[in-house]
């Protein structure tokens, strides 16, 4: 019996030993494994690599190309770097039918109904022909208009309307698409028992194109081009250049952006490379070699309609105004990468030429002003897309 008791107790020693052991190389494993996947991340997007002492300035990890000296708060030009934005979240905002921009029909209903018994009869595709198309309720119980996926389950509405924008950057609402528009209000009104209640024709078409005739001028979209002075660039020099002059990485390859501060509100400037290169670098096998493409231009873009501003001038580029912050962001890069300015000509712009430029944005904000389309408002943001 003694025999048997210490052969069971070696053997419960020998069975915790292994286990203890196996526990340690499991957590060895798992340290393995967590490095290798950070190592992984660190190479598969570019970082700023700062220089050691003695280099004289960062080093682009694509080309092994030395930028050019600098600290994180300023240039070598004295340009004062502006902080990275942080990149937020889109927030899906959901339009709202404007009689400046809209044409709108009426469906009046005998009684109110609710929300979710109109939602199966709206129509499946929310445009007529190349322009948005909206339905609101009139909620019964707070006397407001409101889109009709916003309102909860429940809620009553105690009329309808719908209506089809006039005028967007693919022209004035013509005949066919105002028709196409009639037939949905009508379809959605036969469901509810009632008739669509529409602006004539002929009225409604000439509205849109004398809208489109005062807007069409006002359409603004400010390019600099950024090119090379030397060698071209990898996509990740461009990456590092454009988080020194304050941009994040956009949706799509390729771009980044200057986020505005409002959320859900389109960036304030948008720095763009040739979109082929872009995904054939994105496209590139995991694991494999990543391909060199080069890039030796690079656009800068403004779209002034869709950015607010507060009217304080064009100098400088402190804050959020948009003109000081395009300005601002080309010299920035212009010195990161480097490159020169030119126009779609392949002109150089001079100071000169921006204090120009910024006296006409000056001017067309004031006149989007006076059309009650104030740059960034809901309305302009509807029109000019």
């Amino acid at each position: 019996m003694g025999t048997l008791l210490d052969s069971t107790g070696l053997s419960l020693t020998q069975a915790l030993a292994a286990l203890a052991l196996l526990l340690v190389l499991g957590l060895a494993a798992t340290g393995w494994w967590r490095v290798r996947q950070l190592r992984a991340r660190r190479t598969a997007s570019p970082a700023i690599r700062r220089a050691e002492p003695g280099q004289g300035g960062r080093i682009d990890p694509a080309l092994d190309a030395p930028l050019d000296s600098g600290t994180a708060g300023v240039d070598g030009s004295g340009l004062a770097l502006p902080d990275p934005p942080t990149l937020r979240l889109p927030v899906r905002r959901i339009p709202r039918l404007d009689a400046l921009i809209d044409a709108i029909a009426t469906l009046p209903i005998e009684s109110p109904v609710s929300a979710e018994a109109v939602w199966p009869h709206l129509p499946t595709s929310r445009r007529a022909g190349s322009k948005p198309l909206l339905v609101e309720g009139l909620d019964a119980e707070t006397g407001q208009w409101e889109p009709l996926e916003q309102l909860e389950p429940g809620r009553k509405v105690a009329e309808l309307q719908a209506g089809v924008q006039l005028v967007n950057r693919s022209g004035a609402l013509n005949e066919i698409e105002y028709s196409e528009f009639l037939q949905k209000a009508q379809t959605l009104a036969d469901a509810l028992g009632t008739v669509a209640e529409a602006p004539d024709m002929i009225e409604v078409v000439a509205r849109a194109r004398e809208l489109d005739s005062l807007t069409t001028p006002l359409d603004a979209q400010l390019t600099v081009t950024l090119a090379s002075t030397g060698v071209p660039w990898s996509l990740g020099y461009v990456h590092q250049s454009a988080a020194r002059a304050g941009l994040v990485p956009g949706a799509l390859p390729g771009r980044w952006v200057r986020p505005a501060r409002e959320d859900g509100a389109p960036p304030i400037v948008v720095l763009t490379v040739d979109t082929q290169s872009a995904l054939a670098e994105a496209d590139a096998p995991a694991g494999g070699a990543t391909p060199q493409v080069a890039v030796r231009t690079c656009q800068l873009v403004l779209d002034v309609p869709q950015s607010p501003s507060s009217g304080i001038g064009v100098a400088g580029s402190d804050g959020d105004e948009p003109f000081p912050v395009w300005h601002h962001t080309a010299l920035v890069l212009a010195q990161a990468l480097p490159a020169v300015l030119v126009d779609d000509q392949g002109q150089s712009i001079s100071p000169a030429d921006f204090a120009a430029i910024g006296d006409e944005v000056a001017a067309l904000y004031a006149r989007l002003e006076a059309l009650e389309l104030a740059a960034g408002s809901a309305a302009a943001r509807r029109l000019f897309s």
